[in-house]
C-alpha cells in the first residue's frame, strides 16, 4: 500500500542571523553541508525528525546541520563528543514527508560554532555562534590558486564528456573563489575528513590551497581511470574485431565445406584423445584444466603452442601402461651365456638378483652398478637383462652432463622447455617399466646450472621415485617400476650418497686368452655378417687375433679388437667384390699387410734392470699397465726429487720410503750416511701422463733400496702395494687388471700385499698358472724377494746359462715353467 505523502513548500524569506542563537542540531552522516549549497536530505530516525520538526515549527525553518566523526554514529545514537564543533546553519526550503521519511531541501547559509550544547533529548540542541565571513590574506596567492583550480576544472571536464552543459557553465563561469570551492567539495567524492577541513578553513587562501590540492588528487585519479578505460576499450575492440573474424573465417569455411576450423579441430582431437587416455586423476584433472585454457586461446598465440605441445607429452606417456614381462631364469641364464663369454661371477650375481624380483614381484627392482674398463660389456649385459626380462631397454648417456635440467627437465615458463630426458626416454620405449641403462654416470658434472648427481638421488630412491615429479610437467610419474641399471669407468668420482643406493658389480679386463675366445665366439662371426660376407669367405686364424688384440689394440675390454677385425672383414669384402678372390683366411703373417705396422708397443718385460729400477704396475680407466721406476743418486746434493707428473699420494709414498729404508738402515745392511750425505732423483717415466694413486709404494721402495746396496731388482718381477713408515705392505685395488697387464707384458713373477690374496681368486686359472705369486706382509719380505743377491747372476744370465746347458731345445727369454 502506498505510504500517505505529505508536500509542503516554504516561502522564501530573508532571514537576518543573530551572532548567537541556541537551535536544534541535526548530525549527518558521511555528508558535509557547505554555505550558499542547496541539497536534499533524508530524515527517518526519530530524534533527528524531532529536530526537523522542532526547525518547522519556527517561522525562520532554521536547523544547524553538524557532520559526525565517524561513519558508524547515527543520529539517534550521537553524542556531542561524537560530532564536529563547526557546522553549517541551513534553511528548510521544502519538505515532503512519508509516513517514516522525511525528505528535505535545505539551503547553506552560513557557517557556525557550538558554543554550549544545552539538551540530549528529545533532540539535540545547542547553543551556537554564527562565524564571520573568511578572511582573505594574500590577493596574490588567491589568484594564483584560482586559475590553477580553474585549469584543473577545464582538465576534468575534458575528461568527462558525459558531464550537462549547464553544470559546465556554472562551474566554469562562477568567479567568488568561495562559493566556487563549496560547489566542487559538494560535488566531488573528497571524503568526509577533507570536507571538514574545508568547511573549518577561516581563511580564503587556506580555502583554496585545500580546494587545490583536493582537485589535484581527484584529476589524478580521473587521469589514471581514463587510461586504464581506454586500455580496456582497445583489448576490447581487439577481442570483438578478432571474435567477427572468426566468425567470418567460419562462415566462409562454411561454405567451402570445411564444418571446423584449425584449433577448433586440435581441440576437438585432443579432447577425444584425452577421454580415451587411461589417466590418473589428478593428471587428466590438470589436463583438462590446460585443454580448457588452449580453447579459449586463439592459435596465434604463443600460449596455445605450449599448451598443445604439453597436452600431447601428456597423453603419450605410459602413466599405466606397462609392458608384459617374462621372468624364467632359465631363460635368463640362457640369454646372459648366449651374449657373454666368461663372467661367470658377474652372471651369477645378475641371476640372483632378478631370483629377488620373482619370488617378490612388489619389491623394489636393484638398481646394479657395472664398473669397469671401456669395453669390457657393461651395455651389453644390460640389453640381455633386459632381453632376458622380456622389457623394453633404454640407454641414457650421463657422460658430460652439467645442467640437472636435462634429468628435470625445464619449467614451462622458460621457451623452448621441455621434459628431462628421464621422462622422453618413457616416451620413447612407451611402457612405465623398461630396463633403463644410465650410461657413464661417473662422467656427471656440476655447475652453476645445478648438481644432476643430486636429481639421480631422487630418480633413484625407491621411497621417493613412485612420485617423481618433472619441472616441465609438474605432475608425479611413478618410476619405482623402472630397473635401472647404470655403468661407470671408476668409482672414485661417483658421489657417495649416489653410491649407496646402487649395487655395484665390478668388471675387469680380459686376459688374453678369454679376448680370443671372445672373437671367435663373437666378434668375428658378427663382422663377417655385418660386412656381408660369409664364413666360407673370411676365416681368421687364432694367431692373427692374438696379434690383433696385443699389437693392433691398447685396452682392456675387445671394443677395438672388434673394430680391427672389422676393418679386417671390408677389406676381404673389397677383394670379394670385385671378384679378385673367393675367400680369404687371414694368419698373423699377413696382418700386416692389412692393417700396416703394428700400432701399439706395450712396456715390456725389460731384460736387464740396472741397480735402482724396479718394476710395477698400475691401473688405468683403460685397465692395467706395466710401469717402471728408477731411481739414482745425487752425490753431493740431498733431498728427495721427484718427477713424472706424480700426484700427491705418490709424492709422499716416495718420501715414507726414503724414510722408511734411512730409519732401518742398519737392518738392510745399507750406509746411513751415504743416505745423509747423498740426494736421490725417482723418476717414473710414461710420458707427460699424470699419475697418482698409493700401489707405487713398494715398487719405490724397493727401486731406492736397489740404489743403496747396489743390488738388482729381478726383471721378471713386477710389485704393487702401499707402505706405511713402519714397514707395513697395505693391500691395494684393481690386482686383476695389473695381473693381467704384468703378464702380458711377459713378466711371471708378482709381489702382491698378502691382504690381497682373496683377489687372487678372480685372476683367469689360465693366467694363474703360468705365474709365481709372492705375497708380502712387510717391507722387508719385498725386498727379500725382489732383490738380486751381491754379486749374483741376473735372472737373465740364469737364463741364458741354463739354455746353453739344456742346449738348443731352450732359447733365451722364455717363460718359465708354470708353477702348479
Amino acid at each position: 500500500m502506498a505510504d500517505e505523502v505529505q508536500e509542503q513548500a516554504f516561502k522564501t524569506q530573508e532571514i537576518k542571523l543573530p551572532e548567537q542563537l541556541e537551535i536544534a542540531v541535526l548530525p549527518l552522516q558521511n555528508t558535509t553541508l557547505f554555505p550558499d549549497t542547496v541539497v536534499p536530505l533524508a530524515v527517518g530516525r526519530e530524534r533527528s525528525t524531532k529536530a526537523v520538526e522542532s526547525s518547522l515549527a519556527t517561522e525562520e525553518k532554521l536547523l544547524a546541520c553538524i557532520t559526525t566523526k565517524s561513519e558508524n554514529v547515527t543520529g539517534d545514537d550521537a553524542k556531542p563528543s561524537d560530532i564536529y564543533t563547526v557546522g553549517t546553519l541551513v534553511n528548510i526550503k521544502r519538505m515532503m514527508r512519508t509516513d517514516d521519511v522525511m525528505q528535505l531541501i535545505v539551503q547553506g547559509m552560513r557557517r557556525f560554532e557550538v558554543i554550549e550544547w544545552t539538551a540530549e533529548q528529545p533532540y539535540l540542541k545547542a547553543k551556537i555562534l554564527v562565524l564571520e565571513e573568511l578572511r582573505r590574506v594574500d590577493e596574490e596567492e588567491i589568484e594564483a590558486l584560482k586559475r590553477n583550480i580553474h585549469g584543473m576544472i577545464q582538465e576534468a571536464l575534458a575528461l568527462l564528456p558525459q558531464v550537462p552543459p549547464e553544470i559546465r557553465v556554472a562551474v566554469t563561469s562562477q568567479e567568488d573563489p568561495v562559493q566556487l570551492s563549496y560547489f566542487l567539495a559538494s560535488v566531488l567524492d573528497l571524503g568526509t575528513e577533507t570536507e571538514q577541513k574545508m568547511l573549518e578553513s577561516s581563511t580564503v587562501d587556506g580555502l583554496l590551497t585545500l580546494t587545490h590540492a583536493a582537485l589535484a588528487r581527484e584529476l589524478e585519479i580521473m587521469q589514471i581511470r581514463s587510461k586504464i578505460a581506454n586500455e580496456a576499450q582497445h583489448e576490447m575492440d581487439k577481442s570483438q574485431r578478432d571474435y567477427v573474424l572468426r566468425q567470418q573465417m567460419k562462415a566462409i569455411q562454411k561454405e567451402l565445406g570445411e564444418d571446423e576450423s584449425g584449433e577448433q579441430a586440435e581441440a576437438g582431437q585432443l579432447r577425444t584423445r584425452l577421454e580415451e587416455a587411461d589417466l590418473p586423476d589428478d593428471v587428466r584433472k590438470e589436463a583438462e584444466r590446460e585443454l580448457k585454457r588452449m580453447e579459449a586461446l586463439p592459435q596465434a598465440a604463443p600460449d596455445y603452442h605450449v599448451i598443445r605441445t604439453y597436452l600431447e607429452y601428456i597423453l603419450e606417456l605410459p602413466w599405466r601402461k606397462s609392458g608384459q614381462e617374462k621372468l624364467d631364469l632359465k631363460e635368463a641364464r640362457k640369454v646372459l651365456d648366449e651374449d657373454h663369454y666368461g663372467l661367470e661371477d658377474i652372471k651369477e650375481r645378475i641371476l640372483e638378483s632378478l631370483a629377488v624380483v620373482k619370488l617378490r614381484p612388489d619389491s623394489k627392482s636393484p638398481i646394479l652398478l657395472f664398473v669397469g674398463p671401456p669395453g669390457v660389456g657393461k651395455t651389453s649385459l644390460g640389453r640381455s637383462i633386459a632381453r632376458a626380462l622380456g622389457r623394453e631397454f633404454d640407454r641414457l648417456s650421463l657422460g658430460g652432463m652439467r645442467d640437472e635440467a636435462e634429468l628435470r627437465g625445464h619449467r614451462r615458463t622458460y621457451i623452448g622447455a621441455m621434459p628431462g630426458r628421464i621422462i622422453q626416454s618413457l616416451r620413447r620405449v612407451g611402457v612405465n617399466n623398461p630396463v633403463m641403462m644410465l650410461d657413464e654416470i661417473d662422467k656427471l658434472g656440476a655447475d652453476f646450472r645445478g648438481d644432476p648427481a643430486s636429481a639421480l638421488l631422487e630418480i633413484l630412491d625407491p621411497a621417493q621415485n613412485n612420485t617423481f615429479r618433472d619441472n616441465y610437467l609438474d605432475l608425479p610419474f611413478d618410476l619405482s617400476k623402472v630397473f635401472f641399471i647404470a655403468t661407470a669407468n671408476q668409482l672414485g668420482p661417483i658421489p657417495m650418497p649416489l653410491r649407496d643406493r646402487m649395487e655395484i658389480i665390478q668388471l675387469a679386463g680380459y686376459s688374453d686368452r678369454e679376448k680370443l675366445n671372445i672373437a671367435k665366439q663373437y666378434l668375428v662371426p658378427r663382422q663377417i655378417e655385418e660386412n656381408g660376407l660369409t664364413k666360407d669367405q673370411l676365416a681368421i686364424t687364432d694367431d692373427a687375433i692374438n696379434l690383433l688384440s696385443t699389437r693392433y689394440t691398447r685396452e682392456a675390454g675387445v671394443r677395438q679388437l672388434e673394430r680391427s677385425i672389422g676393418n679386417l672383414a671390408r677389406k676381404v669384402a673389397l677383394k670379394v667384390a670385385e671378384g679378385s678372390t673367393e675367400n680369404v683366411t687371414i694368419s698373423a703373417e699377413e696382418v700386416r699387410g692389412y692393417l700396416g705396422p703394428p700400432k701399439v708397443f706395450p712396456e715390456e718385460a725389460r731384460k736387464e734392470l740396472p741397480p735402482g729400477v724396479a718394476t710395477g704396475m698400475a691401473w688405468t680407466e683403460m685397465g692395467g699397465e706395466v710401469l717402471f721406476i728408477e731411481a739414482t743418486m745425487l752425490p753431493g746434493s740431498g733431498g728427495l726429487t721427484l718427477t713424472g707428473q706424480l700426484g700427491e699420494v705418490m709424492k709422499e709414498s716416495a718420501q715414507a720410503a726414503r724414510s722408511y729404508l734411512w730409519s732401518h738402515a742398519a737392518e738392510f745392511d745399507l750406509d746411513a750416511e751415504m743416505i745423509k750425505n747423498n740426494g736421490v732423483h725417482l723418476h717414473v717415466p710414461a710420458g707427460a701422463i699424470p699419475k697418482d694413486g698409493p700401489s707405487a709404494g713398494v715398487t719405490m721402495a724397493t727401486a731406492m733400496a736397489s740404489l743403496y746396496t747396489g743390488r738388482k731388482v729381478r726383471s721378471d718381477t713386477a710389485m704393487t702395494g702401499e707402505i706405511t713408515l713402519s714397514g707395513l705392505v697395505f693391500p691395494v685395488g684393481g690386482i686383476k687388471e695389473k695381473v693381467l697387464a704384468a703378464h702380458r707384458a711377459g713378466i711371471r713373477r708378482i709381489i702382491l700385499p698378502i691382504r690381497n690374496e682373496a683377489d687372487t681368486d678372480d685372476i683367469p686359472e689360465d693366467v694363474k698358472k703360468e705365474l709365481e705369486l709372492v705375497f708380502a706382509a712387510w717391507i722387508s719380505d719385498v725386498l727379500k724377494a725382489a732383490l738380486e743377491p751381491i754379486g749374483s747372476e741376473s735372472v737373465k744370465e740364469r737364463e741364458h746359462a741354463a739354455a746353453r746347458e739344456e742346449g738348443p731345445g731352450r732359447s733365451p727369454g722364455q717363460p718359465p715353467l708354470a708353477k702348479a
